[in-house]
């Protein structure tokens, strides 16, 4: 294993998008990032709860999970309390499963990083 099996996957995590850009993988990591991106701030235009750690709840921790996926996407929106509102609305709840699953595609990308850089993927 390389390292760039080990950098791609954590450089996509802190940007997304970013694991492909590395491995000059240009057209896939702009999709990449745009993909998140919006989708993560379109949750948030919806008024989408960010989910945190250790609440107790199963369903909330799984959200957790899903948020964290986006990296440095949820480390700056817990920076800056975004996203903390209670979900008053139908398109707020719509806007936390934009956040969510914005964090699982990330996670996905890492994965497919990973992939490309132990040349399992072209």
């Amino acid at each position: 294993m390389t390292s760039m099996a080990l950098i791609a996957p954590a450089i996509a995590w802190v940007l997304p998008g970013a694991g492909h850009l590395i491995q000059k993988k240009w057209g896939r990591g702009l999709l990449l990032m745009f993909a998140v991106a919006v989708m993560f701030f379109l949750g948030l235009a919806m008024e989408g709860k960010i989910y945190k750690s250790n609440t107790g709840d199963l369903l909330d921790m799984l959200g957790f999970v899903g948020d964290a996926g986006a990296g440095g996407l949820y480390i700056i929106s817990r920076i800056l309390d975004v996203g903390t509102t209670p979900i008053a609305h139908a398109t707020a709840d719509y806007g936390t499963k934009f956040i969510v699953m914005s964090g699982l595609l990330n996670l996905m990308a890492m994965v497919d990083a990973f992939h490309i850089a132990i040349g399992r993927k072209p």
